[in-house]
């Protein structure tokens, strides 16, 4: 696959997608988004991949947002036309069946932080910044920044972010839930990969399955939703990481999953 904005490296059952534009914060193109669409669908269809981690390249920037160059004189047509493809992209990542780690480097701003959000999991650097500067400019957020980033915080902390268009640390971006942790920049890729290597461990159905029960389910109300989790559970009982987890736990050793 030949890549000229993004790097992808495959170890150990682990995919890093780095954003390879640091001279310009990692400032997402429309390039930039047809090379991720075609790396997600890598990731998905290898069976050497059981977790992703996406993250951007250099110590200042995860995704500075969108190239606001390009964006200067497109028409409604054209910039509803560059929504639906962040959108269709930023929605295979969250529906893939292997999860994706967000190694929040440095500014992820507008789709940057619409990114992140679109991943299962982010981890913080201290320097990290975040936000949604798009009313700055005169626009609102694009790239599914006005629909993920209540789901994740709340209303209110959302449209604070949105409305003033400041932006939020590492620290307060931990306090409101939008990271799962902030680790020293130094740390953080290995932080990510030993957080991806826990869950590479486990069962890809397994994986899959919850990845499926949490996602789907959140768009249902409690009862569909708990009737949806019971159907999956019940599935699950047909797979073979049901049968090797439970054996290896009866019989005190670690369980190998081959299930894919």
């Amino acid at each position: 696959m030949h890549l000229e904005n993004l790097l992808l490296e495959i170890s150990e059952g682990i995919a890093t997608v780095t954003i390879n534009r640091p001279s310009a914060m990692n400032a997402m193109t429309v390039s930039t988004l047809e090379e991720l669409e075609a790396v997600v669908a890598e990731i998905v269809r290898n069976p050497d991949v059981r977790a992703a981690i996406l993250t951007g390249a250099g110590f200042k920037a995860f995704v500075a947002g969108a190239d606001i160059a390009v964006m200067r004189n497109m028409n409604s047509t054209q910039a509803r036309d560059l929504a639906l493809q962040a959108h269709r992209i930023y929605a295979a990542i969250e529906r893939s069946p292997k999860p994706f780690i967000a190694a929040v480097n440095g500014y992820a701003l507008g789709g940057g932080c619409e990114l992140a959000m679109a991943c299962d999991i982010r981890v913080a650097a201290e320097n990290a910044k975040f936000g949604q500067p798009e009313i700055n400019i005169g626009i609102l957020p694009g790239f599914g920044g006005t629909q993920r980033l209540p789901r994740l915080v709340g209303k209110g902390h959302a449209l604070e972010i949105i409305l003033t268009g400041e932006m939020i640390d590492a620290s307060e971006a931990l306090r409101i839930g939008l990271v799962n942790r902030v680790v020293p920049q130094g740390e953080l890729l290995e932080e990510a990969r030993k957080l991806a290597g826990k869950i590479a461990a486990k069962g890809l159905v397994a994986v899959r399955l919850c990845k499926e029960a949490v996602g789907n389910g959140l768009e249902m109300d409690l009862a569909r939703a708990c009737a949806y989790e019971a159907e999956l559970f019940g599935y699950s009982f047909s797979t073979a990481d049901q049968k090797e987890g439970m054996s290896a736990f009866l019989e005190k050793r670690p369980a190998v999953f081959l299930d894919c």
